[in-house]
């Protein structure tokens, strides 16, 4: 007995290390020093409070890193374009190669993934993204490129879908909006300084770069989501089935719709931009990044603003921010002539992307169970707008119309999403009385 007491004494000893820090186990198998077991409790076990202010930082972080790659990888065509030995037509391509990933990430990822925690799955997006541009940064030829910007976008929908319905969760129902509209300040405020940062980084010192920062803003996101998200656990009847079913509700098709076609203006005029400043405003190539800020500045406004009023009047803001928009899209025709009524014009149709944020929370209202794919569906609408509103201007601009058509087409596809808007409002009375009438519903 007394030498099995001493034998356990020994393996005692020979656990604990310098400062009492337990490195074996006493079988010879080394273990990790206190402090990292503790780092790995806390960030890996799970907090158990939210912290919300924090958590809503991390997320508009991803968003920030998200926005700067869409945006940026526009900016910096030219010069991968020339390092990869393509035509600048054939570079535009790895653009569409990223949009693509967008529309086909965002519900297949969001259905396989029904029954994964929502903090494990933003955290997951986030490195995948984090690898995507990674290896972006190091693509050796064009269709290397080509095949990861397409991996890039495959996270970017369900990552801001699933992050709009985890910064909502943790406030009251009246301020949903205003966190969807924090998560996605990350995404307006890139068009303001991650976008100009990205620009200046490619010239400076190579395109390569700017994905290289665009990598350690998504560590930095999840990262930050592992210490402070909340734990959450996925509903026990939640399905690839189940998320499904958001598909046969016509309210998020007409939802979805709006965005498709009434947000496609704000693309038709954001493209032709760069050109419309130079041809027909004739500002210097040196003020077009000063122009493009003020359109950062007015979407950054419209997030900031627009939630309240959205979180009391969610469909008549929607309205609002439609008939907002093809009104100051209709002035650009006018407005573009002048280099100072085409600031104010830039901005205000920027105010108008507060549209994202509110359908956002629109879309929570009428997906009932299946949140996931619906909020993801989302930023797939908004891509379809992105293919849209550019081909569409393009259109007008090749029969002759001239760069500042491409304002009224803009115009008519706000109004297109408006007519839309009317159908879903006036059907909404008629579905909840329906809905009220069956058992169970």
């Amino acid at each position: 007995m007394a030498a099995e007491k001493r034998s356990t004494a020994t393996l005692g000893k020979r656990s604990v290390g310098a400062g009492g820090r337990h490195h074996s186990d006493g079988f010879g198998r080394r273990r990790l020093p206190l402090f990292w077991r503790r780092f790995f409790a806390k960030v890996l076990i799970i907090p158990r409070h939210a912290q919300p202010a924090l958590v809503h930082l991390a997320l508009s972080i991803g968003g920030f890193a998200i926005g700067t790659t869409e945006f940026a990888t526009m900016s910096l065509l030219r010069y991968f374009a020339r390092d990869l030995h393509i035509d600048e037509p054939s570079a535009g391509h790895v653009i569409s190669a990223y949009a693509l990933g967008v529309v086909v990430g965002a519900p297949i990822i969001a259905v396989l993934a029904a029954r994964v925690p929502r903090r494990t799955l933003l955290i997951g997006l986030m490195l995948m993204f984090a690898i995507t541009n990674g290896l972006s940064a190091l693509a050796p030829n064009y269709h290397w490129m080509l095949a990861f910007r397409f991996l890039s976008g495959l996270p970017h929908g369900a990552y801001f879908g699933i992050a709009a319905l985890v910064a909502a969760s943790l406030v009251p129902p009246e301020r949903r909006t205003e966190a969807v509209g924090r998560v996605l300040l990350g995404l307006t405020v890139a068009t303001i300084v991650g976008v100009p940062l990205a620009n200046w980084l490619g010239q400076a010192v190579g395109w390569r770069w700017a994905f290289a920062i665009v990598t350690a803003l998504s560590l930095t996101c999840a990262s930050m989501v592992a210490i402070f998200a909340p734990t959450d656990k996925p509903d026990a009847s939640a399905s690839p089935l189940r998320e499904l079913r958001a598909l046969g509700n016509l309210q998020v098709w007409l939802t979805l719709a709006i965005g498709a076609i009434g947000f496609g203006g704000l693309f038709s005029v954001y493209t032709y931009l760069g050109s419309t400043l130079i041809d027909v405003t004739h500002v210097s190539p040196a003020v077009t990044p000063f122009v493009f800020a003020a359109f950062g500045v007015g979407m950054t406004a419209g997030n900031l603003f627009v939630p309240r009023f959205a979180d009391r009047a969610l469909i008549p803001t929607a309205g609002l921010l439609l008939v907002w928009s093809a009104a100051v899209l209709g002035l650009y025709w006018f407005a573009a002539h002048n280099v100072w009524t085409i600031v104010l014009d830039v901005m205000a149709i920027g105010f108008g992307g507060s549209l994202a944020t509110v359908l956002q929370t629109r879309l929570m209202d009428v997906a009932g169970e299946a949140q996931a794919l619906a909020a993801s569906l989302n930023h797939s609408a908004f891509n379809v707008a992105n293919a849209l509103g550019p081909w569409l201007g393009g259109m007008a601009i090749a029969a002759g119309w001239g760069w500042t058509s491409t304002g009224l087409v803009g115009s008519l596809l706000a109004l297109g999403g408006l007519a839309i808007w009317g159908i879903s409002a006036r059907l909404e009375p008629r579905i909840r009385r329906v809905l009220a009438e069956v058992p169970g519903a």
